[in-house]
């Protein structure tokens, strides 16, 4: 028996989304979208063992929402189109919508309060250039240094208390994250706050900055 060309079709589609139904790799596609990375990183990065991460990523690729290439003995994992972003993020919103548990979860992060709505891209980038806001990126080091927002302050979780003496006083505080499912901006807003700081986080984070065609600096 033939198979339709719908039915073919969503077939393809079908592999697309199963390929999205395991959290390993929705990790996987987080840190991809921060940089491109070869197996032993991303399984550093995500906690997975490296056959299970080689697992994970071949699934992804067979999907086709990774490629890779060699450098040397090394194969290089990168996002193989940057609108798998939006597919990223309206998992996010979707479940936020519609999940009472998602809800449970991010209020959580605040001790039960609810979380301030977060700054647009568009909104952050005109609130720079006119230096009315102060952006810390909490993202890990090596993140950052690949790429962040001009004039980003650095600061991990562990680094709050250190630098709240640094911040201008009354400013108001922009967290810059990993994107949708990151959870350290949502958590450095929660602990700002709680000092009585004006903060809240950025709308997706540095790949959706940069996928926008906005300025991205690095460090050293």
């Amino acid at each position: 028996m033939s198979t339709s060309p719908k039915s073919a079709l969503l077939a393809e589609y079908a592999l697309v989304a199963r390929a999205l139904s395991a959290p390993a790799r929705l990790m996987l596609l987080e840190q991809l979208a921060q940089a491109e990375r070869g197996v032993d990183s991303l399984a550093e990065k995500t906690g997975l063992t490296v056959a299970n991460c080689s697992q994970h990523l071949q699934q992804l690729r067979r999907a086709g929402l990774v490629t890779s290439r060699r450098d040397g003995k090394a194969v290089i994992y990168r996002l193989t189109d940057a609108r798998t972003l939006d597919l990223m993020d309206l998992l996010r919103l979707i479940a936020e919508r519609n999940l009472a548990q998602v809800d449970r979860i991010l209020r959580g992060l605040s001790g039960g309060a609810e979380a301030p709505e977060p700054v647009s891209r568009a909104d952050l980038a005109q609130r720079l250039a006119e230096g009315a806001v102060t952006v810390l990126d909490v993202r890990p080091a090596d993140e950052y240094a690949a790429g962040h927002i001009p004039g980003a302050i650095h600061a991990t979780l562990a680094d709050l208390d250190r630098i709240l003496p640094a911040l201008p006083p009354g400013a108001e505080i922009v967290a810059c994250c990993r994107g949708p499912y990151c959870l350290y901006a949502h958590q450095a807003v929660a602990a700002l706050r709680r000092q009585g700081l004006n903060a809240r986080r950025l709308e997706g984070g540095l790949p959706e900055w940069r996928a926008e065609g906005r300025a991205v600096a690095t460090a050293g």
